[in-house]
């Protein structure tokens, strides 16, 4: 009777830019856990230790943004990269936020009290994470590109653009008195939002190739220019934003939703001169009807 020899190994797919992303994606995220232990640990911590581990946090959803989208543009989509971003944006967009409300945020409450509410938000982020996964898995190519629940990179960023807001607002001061409790519903609404089965755009489709009007230019550039030279204030209220928008989406008409999340068709620029059409349509007039 013959013997079967096992298959052997194969090796993933692994490609080496998306996955650089991915590893920045999990530096910044690290890097973030870092200086929010550096502020439990200083009795009089500066706001500068929290603003850049914040930094960090939002460099991380920039990381995020960028792999998924490198990986559908060179059409080098992989488990191993799915399976990678993940497990850094539970350090990213998990346990650095957890921390970060646990040190800043509930700082006032009882200490098992914030140990709670931070593990909540830490485990819903995780489980959605592994819903999203498994998601990706049975989805077919004509299945929706929409995330279900709050992606958890929006919810760290919201987490860390809301304390930043707050830090400025009490210029600096760790004790954020009352501003807890707005925290602390944050915390516990976005641990909901992630499990819920709200559909949010993607924006996959969003590439360089996209048209929109000049009003919606005119519009991103304001926002895009607003949030650079008002980032302690600008950002949060995009993230909200976003929260909301999920919220309302089935109530707005499908043109208009298409028109937000898609824009235009994709085109072929075209350069051609106003005579050249003129003269290439005068010759065709002049051609005899078949």
């Amino acid at each position: 009777m013959p013997i079967k020899t096992p298959k052997p190994w194969k090796t993933p797919k692994v490609y080496l830019l998306p996955n650089l992303m991915t590893a920045g994606n999990l530096a910044c995220g690290f890097s973030a856990v870092f200086f929010i232990f550096q502020g439990m640990k200083d009795a009089d911590p500066s706001a500068n230790t929290y603003y850049t581990a914040i930094g960090f946090t939002l460099a991380a959803c920039l990381f995020d943004a960028l792999d998924g989208r490198i990986a559908r543009m060179k059409g080098q989509e992989s488990m191993f990269g799915r399976e990678f971003d993940s497990l850094a944006d539970v350090v990213s967009f998990g346990i650095a936020p957890a921390l970060l409300v646990m040190d800043i945020v509930l700082s006032g409450f009882n200490e098992r009290l914030a140990w709670t509410i931070a593990f909540i938000y830490l485990l819903c982020g995780t489980m959605r994470l592994a819903r999203f996964n498994c998601l990706a898995e049975e989805e077919s190519e004509n299945a929706s590109k929409d995330f279900v629940g709050f992606p958890i990179p929006a919810a760290a960023g919201m987490i860390a653009s809301l304390t930043v807001f707050i830090l400025w607002f009490n210029e600096g001061d760790r004790e954020i008195g009352y501003w807890r409790y707005l925290l602390l519903t944050l915390v516990l609404v976005l641990s909901y939002m992630m499990l819920s089965e709200f559909s949010y755009p993607s924006f996959k489709k969003v590439n360089w190739r996209t048209r929109r009007s000049m009003p919606w230019v005119f519009v991103a550039i304001l926002v895009f220019v607003s949030a650079i030279n008002f980032w302690k204030v600008v950002p949060f209220f995009i993230f909200l934003t976003y929260l909301t928008y999920g919220c309302v989406r089935p109530w707005i008409s499908r043109s208009l939703r298409k028109e937000i999340e898609e824009g235009d068709e994709d085109f072929e620029p075209e350069l051609v001169l106003d005579g050249m059409v003129e003269g290439e349509e005068r010759e065709k007039s002049d051609e005899p009807a078949a």
